[in-house]
């Protein structure tokens, strides 16, 4: 686990370079807008407040729209994908409205979603408002999935929305699988699965321990199981059967160019930005509240975007503890922010669970 390949160091020491230089220009490309925390699931590993009656209500679209428009003003609005998360964003009645006057801003837009209420009619709705992209949250074969999302019948509901989806060719869509202890020896059916259904696009990520997952050991994998996952995306990938890649989730030493499309980067602060429900803007929106930059009711968004995201872009307040003699942070930079808890300390290391 110590060593990584002539080629690995050559392309993250030129990748390490190129994020310095990404810092200073910090290109907008994705913009989260957390719309809602209503949500018709009981996820186990849910990290956040979302509830079927969340007692934040929903933004109102119009205090979104004025921050695209000035986003607008300062950028190409054709080069930042906007996309809807929650809680569960079909939980609002107008979202085929906010999506149609996001497209109408000339923002591409997407959303996360659980399936549960996307419909076929619900699909044709929000196609016509111009949705480009869609991810649906899948963990695992029915049992397993029923387990984790806490509702009877959500794997039906999401199958449903999965084969849709997937045979529309006019979308970017992929489908997203959290690893526990409860789906990983069913990997392989799931694939299996996901092929038949017509997916071509897999995204797999694991557990980070904060809130109720934080308490739950069905949850988190072993350090060999956790190794173990990553060997069997390499081998997904050679296959080439489904395209399957690790979430962002942190630095992962030899296996780094193999299991993503990408090298490890933290990307929020640097090209991801959020607005949350109460109107906080911060990095993604996996990331804690500690770390928000400002507020749309307070700030101008493009000013907190370009003056403020200090610790985003430069990651050196955060080398203590573990980080501050670690012989990879060039190249680690000490994680995600998300796994940074409210005193800046290191919630998880990825290589070193490996």
């Amino acid at each position: 686990m110590s060593s990584l390949s002539i080629g690995q160091r050559l392309r993250l020491n030129v990748q390490s370079r190129l994020l310095k230089e990404e810092a200073k220009v910090h290109p907008l490309r994705q913009l989260f807008w957390e719309c809602t925390l209503r949500c018709n699931l009981r996820c186990r590993h849910c990290g956040s407040d979302c509830a079927a009656d969340a007692l934040t209500p929903d933004m109102p679209f119009q205090d979104f729209e004025k921050v695209l428009i000035r986003i607008k003003e300062s950028y190409d609005s054709h080069e930042i994908l906007v996309i809807l998360s929650g809680g569960e964003p079909l939980m609002r009645a107008d979202l085929e409205e906010c999506g149609k006057r996001i497209h109408e801003l000339q923002f591409p837009w997407g959303l996360v979603s659980n399936g549960m209420l996307l419909s076929p009619r619900r699909i044709e709705g929000l196609l016509k408002a111009g949705m480009r992209t869609a991810t649906i949250s899948l963990d695992g074969l029915e049992e397993q999935h029923d387990w984790m999302r806490g509702v009877a019948g959500s794997f039906r509901n999401a199958d449903r929305a999965i084969r849709i989806l997937a045979a529309e060719p006019s979308i970017g869509f992929d489908v997203v699988t959290c690893v526990t202890q409860r789906n990983y020896p069913h990997l392989a059916q799931v694939k299996e699965y996901l092929i038949s259904a017509g997916v071509k696009a897999w995204r797999i990520f694991t557990v980070f321990p904060v809130g109720r997952a934080a308490d739950d050991p069905e949850l988190q994998l072993s350090p060999e199981q956790y190794r173990t996952l990553l060997e069997f995306i390499v081998a997904c990938r050679k296959e080439g059967r489904i395209h399957v890649s690790y979430g962002c989730e942190g630095f992962l030493g030899p296996y780094e160019g193999k299991v993503r499309d990408h090298l490890f980067s933290c990307q929020a602060g640097l090209s991801i930005a959020s607005v949350r429900i109460d109107g906080a803007i911060s990095g993604c929106t996996s990331i804690r509240a500690a770390y928000s930059q400002g507020n749309i009711y307070q700030d101008d968004f493009v000013e907190v975007w370009e003056n403020r995201f200090g610790l985003f872009r430069n990651h050196e307040p955060l080398r203590n503890g573990p980080c501050s003699d670690c012989k990879w942070w060039k190249w680690c930079q000490g994680n995600g922010m998300h796994l940074r808890d409210d005193e800046g300390q290191l919630i998880l290391c990825n290589y070193w669970k490996l």
